[in-house]
């Protein structure tokens, strides 16, 4: 098995566990590969989580329960790459709910990490060597919150 060059590690105040379990149950190919807890001589509360070994999707990545010195931003997100409605639709329709809706796509979600929920061709649109056509697909997808592939599809053909 060859193990990523460099995860991504999420520092969460003290709902890494939730945050984890939350996202492992949101994409297939997911799992907790393990968990640290505090000791007698770690800063937090003994037998508490510290940090958390995870996949996404295949992906390794690690959270922390690091305190409320940090918090997340829009600087940093996470694009969830959807080949279809359904499943911008799936997506959206979880990650949503004690979150906040966002322009183009993005959404920040109840745990403040902030998620690009997006259809995989949009990047070939926008990447258009015609820049009349990813103009159009570019001024379709900025008064959207959750994307609508069919509208991004018609603006690129012009109709």
């Amino acid at each position: 098995m060859i193990r990523q060059k460099i995860t991504p590690v999420l520092w969460f105040d003290n709902n890494a566990e939730a945050a984890v379990n939350f996202y492992i149950a949101l994409f297939e190919n997911s799992r907790i590969t393990g968990i640290t807890r505090y000791g007698d001589a770690a800063p937090g509360p003994k037998g508490d989580v510290m940090s958390i070994g995870f996949e996404l999707a295949g992906q390794t990545f690690a959270a922390i329960n690091g305190g409320p010195s940090f918090t997340f931003s829009p600087a940093v997100s996470f694009f969830i790459h959807c080949d279809t409605q359904a499943e911008i639709d799936h997506f959206w329709d979880k990650l949503l709910p004690g979150g906040a809706p966002q322009q183009c796509g993005w959404i920040t979600d109840r745990f403040g990490l902030v998620w690009q929920v997006n259809y995989t061709g949009v990047i070939e649109m926008l990447q258009d060597p015609d820049p009349v056509r990813a103009d159009r697909v570019m001024q379709a997808m900025m008064p959207m919150t959750k994307i609508e592939i069919a509208k991004l599809k018609a603006a690129y053909e012009g109709a």
